[in-house]
């Protein structure tokens, strides 16, 4: 990726997932050791999918957009290709949601967070929610890095491969849904947005 380094960075994560999230906190981590000066933020998402886009475009609405970067983990993939969409900037995507509508509508209920004990409702409109958010097409695929893993275990990696086709791809011969082997393609992200 061609470009300036990111100055700023948001980290958005999955769904039941949280900024406690391994990923999560490896960037923040690596950030404080290496880049202290980078302006971070890695806000707890709310289970509305229109409110989590809402309130993170607030808070990023005085960000540069040449120099802001955004990775994005599962439905925090998804929300990172609307809001690259919106915003014109970089994104860096982990094992994305491609259509979070249809995969999470058997979700709808109470449901426990993973990285607590903590409650939340996901409602029915928030099914809705997400099929209005979704971005026809890619407008710049040289914006997007997508990290795809075959051995994901909750999504479909060839339906992954086929929405971002023609974005840097780096595909994944094993691996899972969490990554969790994040730490071998960190330096992968770290040189997409012009960190390394």
């Amino acid at each position: 990726m061609t470009g300036a380094a990111v100055t700023h960075l948001l980290y958005l994560h999955g769904f039941r997932s949280s900024p406690q999230s391994t990923k999560a906190r490896r960037m923040a981590r690596w950030l404080a050791e290496n880049r202290p000066d980078l302006v971070w933020h890695c806000p707890p998402l709310p289970p509305s999918p229109a409110q989590a886009i809402s309130e993170v475009l607030a808070h990023v609405r005085h960000w540069p957009r040449a120099t802001t970067g955004i990775i994005g983990s599962s439905l925090g993939g998804f929300y990172a290709t609307v809001l690259a969409e919106r915003l014109g900037c970089r994104a860096v995507l982990l094992n994305p949601a491609v259509d979070p509508a249809r995969d999470l509508s058997k979700y709808i209920g109470e449901i426990t967070a993973w990285h607590s004990d903590e409650r939340f409702h996901f409602r029915p409109e928030f099914v809705d929610e997400l099929r209005r958010l979704s971005p026809a097409t890619l407008t710049d695929c040289e914006r997007y890095l997508a990290i795809l893993a075959k051995g994901d275990e909750v999504l479909d990696w060839r339906e992954m491969s086929a929405r971002y086709a023609g974005c840097r791809v780096k595909l994944l011969e094993a691996s899972d849904h969490a990554l969790s082997d994040f730490e071998q393609h960190l330096p992968d992200v770290l040189a997409f947005l012009g960190l390394n």
